[in-house]
């Protein structure tokens, strides 16, 4: 009952096993985090953080991300204005 245990035990069993167990993880991963067009647009954006200046501050990409703070020192989006 347990002989497909001792399989395992073997280490010219284990290395085939271990190798496919993690190419294909590594092949899931790479899909998950490229297959959505979006997420992957922000991982390439981060490409280049390492070289960043950081006095070097971002402007969002368009007004509707925009927040500022009103009269009251509470935040409030650009449209709501």
């Amino acid at each position: 009952m347990l002989d497909w245990l001792m399989w395992f035990t073997r280490m010219e069993n284990s290395k085939v096993f271990s190798l496919v167990l993690f190419f294909t993880l590594f092949c899931l991963i790479v899909i998950y985090v490229y297959g959505n067009r979006r997420r992957s647009k922000r991982l390439e954006s981060y490409k280049f953080m390492p070289f960043d200046d950081e006095s070097d501050v971002r402007q969002p990409d368009s007004k509707s991300d925009v927040q500022q703070p009103d009269s009251n020192g509470n935040e409030t989006d650009e449209r709501e204005k």
